[in-house]
């Protein structure tokens, strides 16, 4: 990101924004934003912090928004890039639609998110692997919404090329220029600008409410951070107000000392802010609609991305851009690591991470009207399980089970994250499986499994051990049904892994016991043919001995 500052010497801007009390009186005649803030006074300008529970069994503070975000708010969430930095759980799926917590996906944080803070009109923007988001999306709320949240919706909204512009989305700012003409067909004084892999809990009214009495052109959500992991985001930093004045990009050195601003002007309390003297974008604004019209079609017409070109540039041009601190739990699942921690956190003990059981702020899904799960002589320890799973007689600790999913006899599971099925294998499935050899859905008998990510619909045979014992840190085997990235075993959707295997995770294919097969069969020529093929694979070589023995022929191949 390019660092701008603003000095006391800066040209006269550009661009004169339209206060926000005349924005609310041209949207909605007769909502006098102006008189309320003259009552209020200088506190007016006093930024507001928002400060959310862990877990709250009470209901939070409620924000008046006038007028109402139902009617006043567009939501619009990116559903970022292809997620090469998740993949393989991207390899047949867009990053939101990736599974958590046992029983969501990560999509559902944002919407419900807006749903709890009354913005009920939401759009979805994505291009990559958009067919199960989108089923997701119209199962989970496609009937929910209309008929009591005032003419709600959440859409997605695919990629695609005309004629004005042949292009995909290019970054996050093209993105939502390329929907401009569907945007400002609504009648709403403020557009809400999210991300699809996030996981926090926010109160987007309150967000709101700062943006609009602080007359804000642009609200950026920050996150409070000691000086560890400032070096890793993009910073910010702010005038006595509030106001975004300059922005470095992971900044190091003399440079990250200078990034360093009083966030007890955002809320902090003394103490916490001594501790936390940095501010970081969360990629997460609130733009009022003009200004959001001026700035894509106008003043920065080939900006592809918010946060490294429009708002910087917005802030070089004049236009008042705020800080709104937010301090609670925030984690970008942008990598497999960031994934891994960010489930297996909602396991953590007294209070974890990030809780599913607020029942202020709950997080909806696709309500699937699964059985519950069972669980038959198992020792589950620090663990969550989704819903519809067959458990037996085995061990798990500290591990996030999904739903549907089937663990046998033996099998001990730590550290890990199963993400389950899309569907039960019937009893008739299951015999076929055992009459030609192959393997149901879900974990075998005796199975091993530590620290390891396993997708939906995998099929991990009886005595299979996948433990990263070498502690390897990156490796690709796909055609071995995994991937090693930071020291995380993943196991690819609808992957197989064969009864016996053992995953030492050397770099080197799986080791396998000898595997002997005989099979008789004719040839066009009627020839009986006997085959008998002996198979070993070891670390370092592949050796496969075939004899074909017929009526006429012998054959020996190695």
């Amino acid at each position: 990101m390019a660092m701008i500052a603003m000095g006391a010497t800066a040209a006269a801007p550009s661009w004169a924004p339209i206060p926000a009390p005349a924005r609310a009186a041209a949207f909605y005649p007769g909502c006098d934003l102006g008189a309320a803030r003259r009552r209020r006074g200088a506190a007016a300008r006093r930024p507001f912090v928002f400060t959310p529970r862990a877990v709250s069994d009470s209901r939070s503070s409620q924000t008046c928004l006038d007028p109402d975000a139902s009617t006043s708010v567009l939501g619009i969430i990116l559903g970022g890039g292809a997620g090469t930095r998740l993949y393989p759980l991207t390899k047949k799926r867009a990053k939101p639609a990736v599974p958590l917590g046992a029983n969501y996906r990560l999509i559902d944080i944002p919407v419900s998110n807006c749903l709890n803070s009354n913005v009920s009109k939401i759009y979805v923007l994505t291009q990559f692997n958009s067919a199960s988001l989108n089923r997701h999306l119209s199962r989970a709320y496609g009937n929910n919404i209309s008929g009591y949240k005032n003419e709600g919706f959440v859409e997605v909204l695919a990629a695609q090329q005309s004629p004005e512009n042949p292009n995909w989305f290019q970054g996050t700012a093209d993105a939502v220029r390329q929907y401009l003409w569907l945007f400002e067909e609504h009648n709403v004084m403020e557009f809400l600008i999210l991300a699809g892999d996030h996981l926090y809990r926010m109160d987007y009214q309150k967000f709101i409410q700062a943006h609009r009495e602080t007359d804000a052109d642009i609200t950026v959500a920050a996150l409070p951070m000691d000086e560890e992991r400032a070096t890793a985001f993009g910073l910010m930093k702010i005038d006595d107000e509030g106001r975004i004045i300059e922005f470095a990009e992971k900044p190091k050195g003399e440079k990250l000392k200078s990034m360093m601003v009083d966030t007890t002007i955002l809320g902090l309390d003394t103490e916490r802010a001594k501790e936390l003297p940095y501010i970081a974008s969360m990629g997460i604004y609130v733009f009022s609609k003009d200004v959001m019209l001026k700035l894509l079609r106008e003043n920065f017409p080939a900006a592809n991305d918010f946060g490294s070109e429009v708002i910087p540039g917005a802030t070089e041009i004049g236009m008042r851009v705020q800080a709104y601190l937010y301090d609670g739990y925030w984690e970008d699942i942008g990598t497999i690591e960031a994934f891994y921690n960010a489930n297996l956190g909602i396991t953590k003990k007294p209070v974890p991470d990030f809780s599913f059981y607020d029942r202020s702020a709950p997080i909806y899904t696709q309500p699937r009207y699964l059985p519950p799960s069972k669980v038959l002589d198992a020792d589950v320890t620090d663990s969550v399980i989704g819903e519809g799973c067959v458990i037996r007689h085995c061990t798990i600790n500290h591990s996030v089970v999904g739903l549907r999913s089937c663990i046998s006899e033996g099998a001990v599971i730590e550290d890990s994250l199963l993400m389950g099925a899309d569907y039960y294998e019937t009893e008739t499935d299951k015999k076929a499986l055992s009459e030609t050899g192959g393997i149901p859905i879900g974990i075998g008998k005796n199975a091993h499994i530590r620290k390891a990510i396993i997708d939906k619909n995998a099929r991990i045979g009886e005595n299979v051990k996948i433990i990263n014992v070498d502690n390897i840190q990156e490796a690709s085997r796909e055609t071995d049904g995994y991937f090693i990235k930071s020291g995380i075993v993943t196991v690819i959707k609808d992957a197989l892994i064969p009864s016996g295997t053992l995953r030492l995770n050397r770099g080197s294919p799986a080791l396998k016991g000898a595997d002997i097969t005989f099979s008789t069969s004719f040839t066009d020529d009627i020839e009986l043919i006997a085959a008998f093929r002996i198979s070993l694979e070891h670390p370092g070589f592949t050796m496969f001995l075939t004899w074909d023995i017929s009526l006429t022929s012998f054959n020996y191949r190695y």
